[in-house]
């Protein structure tokens, strides 16, 4: 079983079942779900990723960040149906944006091209927004999550970011630098990206969704090592955007308030009832 958490509340949510199971479980009123890809040079990871993306998924686009080996082929070769869109600006914020805008599904996740991130959660997350939430992070902290891919150093900046966030936002977030959210398409409408170009793009997405206040939901998640070659994560340089983002959204006025719009569950209960 994993630990999921909705406003600060825990929810049990069982993988598995459910990602053979949910298409057949919300029949026609399912929500269409778009999973965005943000790649570079990642030619031979993509086959560790795309093949495992659910079935039911309704479209997979995946942002070629000007790729210079063949990722852009080995993409079309093992899913023909995948849609290729080329990022206007360099770094993963300004990828995963390019994808966001291409992207026609009513759910939007969030997946990472180098292997480090499970297609087989989509499940969990779209599985939290049925229930309820307007925002899904997935969390390496809670029960039945994990990391095989951070040093001592990143999870100490990590904890102490994740500190920050809540005495300066509130929140009982468990993880903050973590790429691997999804959420209803309607909710970027309350969200400011424009100028998000780097990694700080996930702190960005998680802080605003909390300023705007989104009911957000955690999912335990799994972070894996990437399959092949290096990551373009720079600890100091990244973090300290990090840091600079979370400081000019305190400084920032708070976004006005609205109520979450009304959405269709497909007949999934939400926690409680």
């Amino acid at each position: 079983m994993q630990q999921n958490k909705i406003d600060g509340q825990s929810i049990q949510a069982a993988q598995g079942p459910l990602d053979d199971n949910l298409a057949g479980l919300l029949g026609a009123s399912r929500p269409s779900v778009s999973v965005v890809i943000p790649a570079m040079n990642e030619e031979k990871n993509l086959p560790h990723v795309l093949p495992r993306i659910p079935k039911w998924v309704d479209e997979v686009i995946l942002v070629d960040g000007h790729s210079k080996d063949a990722t852009v082929a080995v993409a079309r070769e093992l899913m023909p149906d995948i849609r290729v869109v080329q990022q206007d600006r360099r770094g993963k914020g300004a990828a995963l944006r390019c994808g966001f805008k291409a992207a026609k599904g009513e759910i939007i996740v969030m997946l990472d091209a180098d292997g480090s991130t499970d297609p087989g959660e989509i499940p969990a997350f779209v599985g939290a927004l049925l229930s309820g939430a307007d925002f899904v992070k997935g969390s390496r902290f809670l029960q039945g999550g994990g990391t095989d891919d951070m040093e001592w150093y990143r999870f100490l900046g990590n904890w102490g970011l994740v500190k920050l966030v809540t005495l300066r936002f509130g929140g009982k977030f468990t993880d903050l630098c973590y790429g691997y959210n999804a959420f209803w398409r309607d909710a970027l409408d309350r969200l400011e990206i424009d100028d998000v170009d780097g990694f700080e793009i996930e702190t960005s997405l998680n802080v605003q969704a909390l300023r705007a206040h989104l009911k957000i939901a955690e999912v335990a998640s799994m972070e894996a090592r990437r399959v092949h070659g290096t990551s373009n994560l720079r600890t100091i340089p990244d973090g300290w955007r990090v840091l600079s983002t979370i400081m000019k959204l305190s400084m920032s006025p708070p976004p006005e308030s609205a109520p979450s719009p009304y959405r269709p569950r497909g007949g999934m209960p939400l926690p409680g009832e």
